[in-house]
Formats: structure tokens, sequence, C-alpha cells
């Protein structure tokens, strides 16, 4: 069977400032950039990859969703606890010495996992989990 990732979703609750992180300092490829109804769809990837997304979404727009549970879930995003994702790059040290020139909200400094990766963790403007690890 051969099967990929295509998208991968994550809430943002700021357009530009999501936009600004993924693009300017990740250097994330814009592939599509959707408004609708007063909302804004980015949807981003690594240059070179185009079979492989981030769909960055306005998060609870759902109109079955109470205002307690879209309270619950911005409540959640903003504390990291709602989304993350794991990147890879050759040159984490680099990319985390950008990270917090940038003052992105440091999680973690790189790190030796004792299984065996080494990596760093930030947020990204809406409080989505960044994991980054180191690439062979």
């Amino acid at each position: 069977m051969d099967i990929t990732i295509h998208y991968a979703f994550l809430p943002q609750t700021d357009p530009d400032a999501t936009l600004a992180f993924y693009r300017d300092l990740l250097g994330f490829e814009v592939r599509n950039d959707v408004g609708y109804d007063g909302l804004r769809w980015l949807t981003v990837g690594p240059p070179g990859q185009p079979g492989t997304s981030i769909v960055l979404h306005p998060p609870a727009v759902d109109p079955g969703i109470t205002d307690d549970e879209r309270r619950t879930i911005l409540e959640l995003i903003a504390k990291g606890s709602y989304g993350a994702v794991t990147l890879a790059t050759p040159d984490l040290d680099g990319l985390f010495e950008r990270l917090q020139a940038a003052d992105a909200e440091i999680v973690q400094e790189p790190t030796d996992q004792p299984y065996g990766v080494r990596d760093c963790a930030v947020r990204d403007p809406s409080g989505n989990l960044i994991r980054i690890n180191a690439a062979a």
C-alpha cells in the first residue's frame, strides 16, 4: 500500500500572524489563501514538497457548536492543548535561533530526548504546539 499524509489541519485565530509565522519564519510557501464569509483559511507547506500541506483554519466555526463549546475550544487552543504538529529540519539549532530571535513562544530548547530524538518545541501565534525534530 502506498499512502501519504496530504493535509494536516491546525486552527488559527489570527491569519496575518499565522502567515508571518509559517511563511516568513518557517519558510513555508503559501499554497492557498481563501476568504469566505469574513473568515480566512491558509494552506502552507514546505517548498519542494507539494504533496504535504498544513491547512490553518478558523477554529470552532461549525454552526452546531454552542458558545460554551466555542469558548472551551479557544481556551484549549490558547493553552496549546488542542492542535500540534511535528516538523523536521537538518538545521535544528539554526531554526531554533531564528525562532528565538523572532520572539516565538519557546516551550523547549533543543534537547536530546531519551527516546533518541533531538528536538525543540514552540507555539505558533494561535498557541498550537509545534515540535521540531532534528532530521538525520
